[in-house]
């Protein structure tokens, strides 16, 4: 499935997207290099607090969504295929906010709405850490298709886990939609394609160390699956206190012609 939907996106790009022959840049294409040591020598050090930002709230999602699994089986003790439903739940409100998401941090502000998603985020993992399991269990309302069945051919429900990680997927769209733009909006066209692959370096580099922190903290507790909620609470923190410090990145007024 998965090399059928790479294969199926790479035509539709390949059809659909038509480029000039010839590019002509506005001004002179900088090295990656230049573009390096332009963000760490910028006197405001926005672009710089923001990547490390990225890479730290990267770092804790990264480290719950590669452990969910394993938590929902050791912890919840509920089966792979409702792990894999309540991970669901949190992508499927992510996808749904994400154009309101777009919406209000042009209204409101990238930053202001990227530090909300963060306190959200981090008070969520927080209380999911804390609640005792049958708290978390607890159903609330009916949930077809994807909640989760607490017994064998129960009709799926929604649980108070599963209503936690709804509330962490709009926050997750608060913060994730809104970063990429703000990254792109602190340099000049030149330089669009540098500062953006600055941006997935840094959040590349967070999918890997997420996994490896929270591997070693299960390692660490005697395999307690319920630690792979802890660390994110404090990468989101962190990645807050970054954002206090951007200055630069919100949406450029478009002038009407």
């Amino acid at each position: 499935m998965g090399s059928v939907l790479v294969i199926v996106s790479a035509l539709l790009v390949f059809v659909f997207i038509r480029e000039p022959k010839v590019y002509e840049p506005a001004e002179a294409q900088p090295s990656l290099l230049a573009s390096v040591r332009e963000v760490l020598a910028d006197r405001d050090r926005s672009a710089l607090r923001l990547l490390l930002a990225i890479l730290f709230w990267f770092i804790g999602y990264s480290a719950i969504e590669a452990f969910f699994n394993l938590y929902a089986t050791n912890h919840l003790g509920l089966t792979e295929a409702n792990g894999s439903r309540l991970l669901g739940e949190l992508s499927l409100i992510f996808v749904l906010a994400a154009l309101p998401a777009g919406y209000l941090g042009g209204k409101f502000g990238r930053r202001p709405l990227i530090m909300t998603g963060l306190v959200l985020m981090a008070a969520l993992i927080a209380a999911i850490y804390l609640l005792p399991r049958a708290t978390l269990l607890t159903p609330l309302a009916p949930l077809p298709a994807i909640g989760v069945s607490l017994a064998a051919g129960a009709p799926g429900r929604l649980i108070v886990l599963g209503g936690l990680l709804m509330l962490a997927g709009v926050a997750w769209a608060f913060i994730n939609i809104n970063s990429l733009p703000m990254v792109v909006d602190m340099t000049s066209a030149a330089r669009l394609g540098t500062y953006t692959g600055l941006y997935y370096l840094f959040s590349t580099a967070a999918n890997i160390l997420g996994p490896n922190l929270n591997g070693w903290i299960v390692q660490v507790t005697g395999r307690d699956y319920n630690n792979i909620m802890f660390a994110a609470p404090l990468f989101l923190l962190a990645a807050l206190a970054l954002m206090f410090g951007v200055r630069r990145g919100e949406a450029v007024p478009t002038v009407a012609q």
